[in-house]
C-alpha cells in the first residue's frame, strides 16, 4: 500500500513547525490536515496558558480523541501533527489502525526550538515550557526523522523522498 494514502502522524516539540509541515504536506498529498491542537480540551489549554505542563492523566483524553479521528481516515489518509513525546503516546495514537501510521518526527536542538518559540505569536504554548517537553521526549524508533534547520520547502521535499513520492 502506498504510505500516502494512510494516516500520516507529525510529531515533535512545540515549535518544531508541526503545523507548517503538516499543512504542506497534506495539501501536496491531496490528504485532510488536522492538528491536534485543535482537540485539546479547554482544560488542558487553560494549564498549558498558565505555563504548567501536562501530565499523563491530562493527555489521555487528548489522545483518546486523536486516535478516533486516525481510525475514521485510516482507509483514505490524513495528516495529523501533534507532540506525541512519549512511546506510549504514540502506542495509544497508533491504536486499533492498519495500516501502520507513518511517523515523521521533526528534530532540533533546544537552542533552535527556543529561538524559533520566541519569535512565535499568538499560541497558547509559552515558551517557558519547552524544556519540559525535551526532558519528556523520548525518540521514535522508525520514525522518518528531519532536521528543522532546513527550510520548509527542503522537509517537504526530503519527507516525500523518504515517502517514494
Amino acid at each position: 500500500m502506498d504510505k500516502t494514502n494512510r494516516i500520516i502522524y507529525v510529531m515533535g516539540v512545540s515549535g518544531s513547525g508541526k503545523s507548517t509541515i503538516g499543512k504542506r504536506l497534506a495539501n501536496t498529498l491531496s490528504l485532510p490536515f488536522f492538528d491536534g491542537d485543535d482537540f485539546h480540551p479547554e482544560a488542558n489549554i487553560s494549564k498549558m496558558s498558565e505555563g504548567l505542563a501536562l501530565d499523563d492523566q491530562d493527555r489521555r483524553p487528548w489522545l483518546e480523541s486523536l486516535n478516533l479521528l486516525a481510525k475514521e481516515h485510516a482507509r483514505t489518509g490524513a495528516v495529523i501533527v501533534c507532540s506525541a513525546l512519549k512511546k506510549s503516546y504514540r502506542d495509544q495514537l497508533e491504536k486499533g489502525i492498519s495500516p501502520e501510521p507513518v511517523w515523521i518526527y521533526l528534530s532540533g536542538s533546544f537552542e533552535v526550538i527556543s529561538a524559533r518559540l520566541r519569535q512565535r505569536k499568538g499560541h497558547f504554548m509559552p515558551p517557558a515550557l519547552l524544556r519540559s517537553q525535551f526532558e519528556t521526549l523520548e525518540i521514535p524508533e522508525g520514525a522518518i526523522e528531519i532536521q528543522v534547520s532546513m527550510t520548509p520547502e527542503q522537509i517537504l521535499k526530503t519527507i516525500l523522498e523518504k515517502l517514494g513520492k
